[in-house]
């Protein structure tokens, strides 16, 4: 039996303001525009005005600084792919771009999981690309 294909929301349990905070703790850009940082956080909601909440929490916390419609991430942190991210086989639409997928990775932090994403969307969306 193989995972049915979905684009679904985040898990109606887990916060998307913290889950879009800590996204955005983990990016590994020194710097990223206020557009592509948007593109991340429609990963996990297309709904503006929780994208601007998030925005705003994470700058608030000094997650980030922003400045002239840059992003500057201050945490240091970073999304470790040997054990924060995972693959799995079945039928995934990408949650970046919408491409069909046989393999999925997924974002794996406490609050909850960010994905599926394709092999290089999930490089995109963490900032290794």
């Amino acid at each position: 039996m193989t995972a049915p294909s979905y684009r679904s929301p985040v898990d109606e349990d887990t916060d998307p303001v913290e889950l879009g905070v800590t996204l955005l703790a983990h990016l590994e850009h020194e710097q990223l525009s206020l557009a592509d940082a948007v593109d991340r956080l429609e990963t996990i909601t297309t709904d503006p005005n929780v994208t601007r909440e998030i925005l705003d929490t994470a700058e608030v916390r000094g997650i980030i600084d922003r400045e002239d419609g840059i992003i500057s991430p201050q945490s240091g942190s970073f999304v470790r792919f040997e054990s924060q991210v995972v693959s799995r086989e079945g039928e995934f639409d990408c949650r970046r771009c919408g491409s069909s997928l046989s393999t999925g990775y997924f974002i794996q932090f406490d609050l909850g999981e960010v994905g599926p994403f394709g092999s290089s969307c999930i490089r995109k969306v963490t900032g290794r690309e």
